[in-house]
Formats: structure tokens, sequence, C-alpha cells
């Protein structure tokens, strides 16, 4: 990047570190903190939407549907967490090949199962081995999403039922009572007030979020974790470096990465838990009541 880095090895300290911090690689390992930051900003909302649908299956008076919701719940719930972000990425790829297979290469004589291979025809790869490299990093991204918003989503599932199941019969009954209609007490009694209910739950869920983001190295994306070790060693699969074991400093900087990430986080939700109370039933409305007073 800079004109002096021709011949690294006659600079002085400080030239060299400004050479070997803004190679290629070290890059590459700024970009992927901003990978972690858009794997989070999605997979929030996408796992609450998921959580919402759960939560309202979950309550609702169709036994299909209830029993839908409350299966997924128990069964992402019961299963760990890892096993579920190696088993969704590998269905869904081998699912898509598979209907892909079918139909693109319905003369395909040989069985598509051998043994523990799986072997589909060249054109129904997907991504297809001729797309860009950056097809292949956006597929796998978007397949580490899903399987994070249907880990975290059962979770958001299990949280929001509960904060549904807090809110008062009573003030349901009441509404009713003055002739409103279902839709109306959910989205005028019950949605306002099951969120401060929530939030305690769905803040532990985003901190466990941002923890669970280094998974996305043994799901094959090259994250901050992946960049830490390669970088940091001497000698790794992919490069060679002038350097002794650095490993500690690059960990210690995705140490307090995430540890910001988590403090900032913390503060917001706290704003958030403190603006939803105004006015509630709660133990934390009633502080702000007399606090007030």
């Amino acid at each position: 990047m800079f004109s002096f880095c021709i011949d690294p090895g006659s600079l002085p300290t400080w030239q060299w570190f400004a050479c070997y911090l803004t190679t290629g690689t070290h890059l590459a390992f700024y970009w992927s903190f901003g990978t972690v930051l858009l794997l989070i900003a999605l997979a929030a909302p996408i796992s609450l939407a998921f959580g919402f649908g759960g939560a309202l299956a979950a309550r609702s008076e169709m036994l299909p549907a209830r029993a839908f919701g409350k299966t997924y719940i128990a069964m992402v719930r019961g299963v760990p967490d890892i096993v579920f972000f190696l088993f969704v990425p590998i269905a869904i790829d081998q699912g898509l090949e598979y209907l892909m297979h079918h139909a693109r290469c319905p003369d395909w004589t040989e069985p598509v199962r051998r043994g523990s291979d799986f072997v589909v025809c060249a054109q129904a790869k997907v991504p297809l081995s001729t797309s860009p490299a950056w097809v292949h990093d956006i597929y796998g991204f978007t397949l580490a999403l899903v399987s994070f918003a249907i880990v975290f989503g059962a979770f958001a599932a299990n949280t929001l039922y509960g904060a549904m199941q807090a809110v008062p019969r009573a003030q349901l009954e009441t509404a009713e009572a003055y002739g409103m209609t279902r839709r109306q007490v959910f989205r005028r009694i019950l949605m306002p007030q099951m969120w401060v209910f929530a939030l305690p739950g769905l803040s532990n869920l985003w901190m466990i979020l941002i923890k669970a983001t280094p998974l996305l190295f043994l799901l094959g994306i090259r994250d901050i974790v992946f960049w830490a070790r390669e970088l940091g060693g001497t000698k790794t699969s992919f490069y060679a470096y002038p350097h002794p074991d650095w490993r500690i400093w690059y960990f210690l900087a995705v140490l307090v990465f995430y540890l910001l990430l988590t403090w900032i986080s913390g503060r917001v939700f706290e704003h958030l838990m403190q603006r939803m109370s105004r006015g509630q039933a709660t133990a934390a409305g009633e502080r702000l009541r007399r606090a007030a007073a």
C-alpha cells in the first residue's frame, strides 16, 4: 500500500509494521469484522421473525399449528446448537443440488448417494464451479445466516411465548368485554405489554448470538477467528510469516472487539428496558414511578 514497502526487509520497525498491517491478508482480516457485524445485523431480525411466528404458532388454538410451534421450540432447544449449525447448511445445500440434479440432468443413471458420498452432475452444483469466488462466499454466508435464524429463532420463540403468557389475562378479558376483537386485543393490549417481559430474555439472546458468531469459522467462512489464527501463526495452511507466534495478540484484538460490542449492547438494552418500563405494572415500572414522585 505504501511506496516504501518495496523492500520491507530494509525498513525500520514502524515502517515494517505499516507494510505488514496493510497487506491484502490483513485487509481481509479487517473486512471480516464487517462480516461478523453483518451476520448479527441480519440474523437478529430474521431470528426475531422466526421466533414471533413460532410463538404465535405455539399459542394457536389450531392443534396442527400449536404442535408445530411447540415441536420447533422443543426440538431446537433440546439439540446442541453445533449440530444444527453443521446440519442445516449441509441439508439445504444437498437438497438444492438434488432438485437441480433431477431438473438439469434427467438422463443421469448413476445413483446420487454412493455410500457416504453425495455426487450430482456438474450442472447441478450450487453454486456452479465456474461461478466467481464472491458468489461462493455469499452462498456460504446465506447458509450460515439461515442456520443462525433457525436456531436463535427457536430461543426467541420460547422467550416471546413466555412474555405473551406473562401479560395478565384479566386485561385481555377486559378488552374483550369492551367489544374488541381478538385481533384488536392482540395488537393493542398484548403486543405493547409483552415486550417489557420479553426484553430481558431477548437481550440475553442477543448476547449469546454475538458470542456464537465464531461458529462461522466451523462453517468454512473466513471470519475474524479464522484470520486471527492464520495471521498470528508463524506458518499456517495458507501462509508463512517472518515473525514468531503472534496469535495471542490477534486473539486479544478479537477479545477486545467482542467485549466492546457486548458492552455497547448492554448499554442499549438498559436504555430500552428503562424506556419500555414506563407506565408498566412491573418492578422496573414501579421504580420509575417512585423516582419521578
